[in-house]
């Protein structure tokens, strides 16, 4: 069984966000997938294997935050791709 990792917020966030509990949490639990694959420490598979979702969605859902599915960590990479494409 999976363990729980909890992280505590204060009540008032989410009424501010105007979010029920339970949608603040999955907020928050896919925030964190989302960055944790913007910064290169999991793979769009492995995060929407723990989101519960389709790849494709994850990656939908990166449009949404404006986080590219591209992992370049310099903009000389991406041009050195360009140049040798």
């Amino acid at each position: 069984m999976q363990q729980l990792i909890n992280v505590n917020f204060p009540k008032d966030l989410a009424f501010s966000l105007k979010m029920k509990d339970a949608e603040f949490s999955d907020e928050m639990k896919k925030l964190a997938i989302i960055k944790l694959f913007e910064i290169g420490k999991i793979s769009s598979g492995k995060a929407s294997e723990i989101l519960g979702i389709e790849r494709i969605d994850f990656l939908e859902h990166l449009e949404k935050f404006k986080v590219s599915f591209f992992s370049y960590s310099d903009k000389d990479e991406l041009k050195e791709d360009i140049k040798n494409a």
